[in-house]
């Protein structure tokens, strides 16, 4: 019973630090040089990018994790 419960928290915990990741993600790419490198660029910068792809694994390992019995 004790592994289950740790195990669901560590999900929950890794969805939350997913989300935060997505949340910090879309927050830069609001940010004048973000939004300087899509003009020149045509593509968000790699920070923003690797913020994403960073928030969801963490949230789609988590959510595995937490829901996995």
């Amino acid at each position: 019973m004790a592994k289950q419960s740790s195990n669901q928290a560590i999900g929950i915990a890794l969805m939350v630090i997913g989300a935060s990741l997505a949340y910090w993600g879309y927050d830069m790419s609001g940010a004048l040089n973000s939004q300087l490198s899509q003009v020149f660029t045509g593509s968000s910068s790699n920070d923003v990018i690797f913020r994403y792809i960073g928030g969801a694994a963490s949230f789609a390992a988590g959510l595995f994790i937490f829901l996995k019995k």
